[in-house]
């Protein structure tokens, strides 16, 4: 028993004086991540969003430019 107890307290005076070592820390309080949802547009663009109907029209203008051109 006196080989636990001192055993013990050899244990706690490592895990003691390791812990407060360079003393109490800066307390460092993070904010919560705030999440902000779209609310859904009433585009008719159905499922492409902005960047389809304006990659299709991209494509609309080249396709009537390269048919327009005369060979």
């Amino acid at each position: 028993m006196k080989k636990f107890a001192a055993t013990a307290a050899l244990v706690a005076s490592f895990t003691a004086s390791s812990a407060m070592a360079g003393g109490p820390g800066p307390v460092i309080i993070e904010d919560a991540p705030v999440i902000i949802e779209d609310a859904g547009s009433s585009s008719s663009a159905g499922s492409l969003g902005a960047g389809g109907v304006i990659g299709a029209l991209l494509l609309l203008g080249v396709v009537a430019a390269i048919a327009s051109s005369s060979d």
